[in-house]
């Protein structure tokens, strides 16, 4: 849990800087390089990059250790190798929904009433930018959830993914329902509170009592 939740908030730190950023300079060297390492970030499978993390950063640099959760240096690797993988995903969306937002008609007339540029799109661009983002949150938590449990095998992390798959190997089915039911709940949660953001982005999609 403590590991899906350090890494949707790298995801989110560094998708969403990069994708307004290549939202605001589209067709720039601004636009083109972020975008590309978010392909290559999305191609490169989670069981893929923890590897070559550890290869680059413990094994070749020796800055973090390459197994165990017990100091926040642990913590880095494993975050790093889960968060990439989505932070590229939320990159490609928020620039998405930034240019279509920002090419709407209301943000045209904002301008032509004298909005300063930093209004427009903190206040007007932002907020229906991030409406593909946080519909992909759910989805995302679902993954950053199923995704713990390959890196914390990798990483030897004590967490409870890798108490799921040792239940799985040995056939402890009492312990393996139970990790089911916790997690499916998890995610229900997740997708309610994503629906909750999302009526509050977007007014149109309230339900009127």
């Amino acid at each position: 849990m403590q590991l899906g939740l350090c890494a949707l908030a790298i995801a989110l730190c560094l998708g969403l800087p990069a994708g307004i950023i290549a939202a605001l300079k589209k067709n720039s060297l601004l636009d083109y390089v972020p975008m590309s390492t978010a392909m290559i970030g999305i191609c490169l499978p989670t069981f893929v990059m923890g590897p070559l993390l550890i290869m680059f950063f413990s094994s070749g640099l020796g800055w973090f250790s390459p197994i165990g959760w017990y100091t926040w240096g642990d913590m880095v690797l494993p975050s790093l190798t889960l968060g990439l993988y989505y932070a590229a995903y939320v990159a490609r969306l928020t620039r998405g929904g930034m240019l279509e937002v920002l090419n709407q008609d209301f943000i045209k007339t904002a301008r032509a009433k004298g909005a300063s540029e930093s209004r427009v799109i903190l206040k007007h661009g932002l907020r229906g930018g991030l409406l593909p983002v946080v519909s992909f949150l759910g989805p995302a938590f679902a993954g950053l959830i199923s995704g713990s449990f390959v890196i914390e095998t990798i990483f030897s992390i004590p967490g409870l993914g890798k108490f799921f798959v040792t239940a799985a190997f040995n056939r402890d089915y009492t312990m393996v329902l139970g990790t089911v039911l916790f997690y499916a709940t998890l995610i229900i949660v997740m997708n309610l509170l994503v629906d909750i953001v999302q009526a509050w982005l977007n007014p149109r999609t309230r339900v009127e009592s």
